[in-house]
């Protein structure tokens, strides 16, 4: 008889918290129209928080970077420039991999590229439009010559010689971009 009516209060108290899970997913549901369009009201557009040219700097320089203030003679602004390292992709001395090598090789290095990209190392690379030595070029957003160094030789043309890399220092404002 203890086991009959433990039972049945179990089963009460399932049925009572299904109906009451119910409940409230209806009165959600009910109600989020409502909610929703308060909410909507109440948003306020902030403005997004601008870094100083300060702040940038100092953020460079604890990274590692270096940079200095250029001042533009006409309109009297300073712009901070940042080093960078450009890398020349050439022809490298092994060039003797056959047609399918060469594709395998050519997806590895655009692999390679693109994550560099993604992960901030790179801010832009392509090849020439020519047929010359010089193959392409790749601009690294890292503070040291070492680092761009490492990074470059990690590509797979570089890394099975059909590529070899020439490096430069390089300065341009900090922002710049491509018109």
């Amino acid at each position: 008889m203890k086991k009959l009516i433990f039972l049945m209060f179990i089963l009460i108290f399932f049925v009572a918290c299904k109906e009451e899970s119910k409940t409230s997913i209806s009165n959600i549901e009910e109600n989020t129209p409502e909610l929703i369009e308060e909410k909507i009201d109440s948003i306020v557009e902030i403005e997004p928080v601008k870094k100083s040219v300060k702040d940038i700097k100092d953020e460079l320089h604890a990274k590692g970077f270096k940079t200095f203030d250029y001042v533009d003679e006409k309109t009297q602004d300073t712009i901070l420039m940042q080093r960078y390292f450009m890398v020349f992709l050439k022809s490298g001395p092994i060039r003797s991999q056959n047609e399918e090598e060469a594709e395998l090789l050519q997806k590895e290095h655009l692999a390679h590229l693109t994550k560099m990209y993604e992960l901030g190392y790179a801010d832009i690379s392509g090849p020439f439009g020519d047929d010359g030595d010089i193959r392409g070029v790749t601009i690294y957003n890292v503070p040291t010559l070492k680092i761009a160094d490492s990074l470059a030789h990690a590509d797979p043309m570089v890394k099975a010689g059909r590529l070899e890399i020439e490096i430069h220092p390089w300065w341009a404002a900090k922002g710049g971009s491509l018109k």
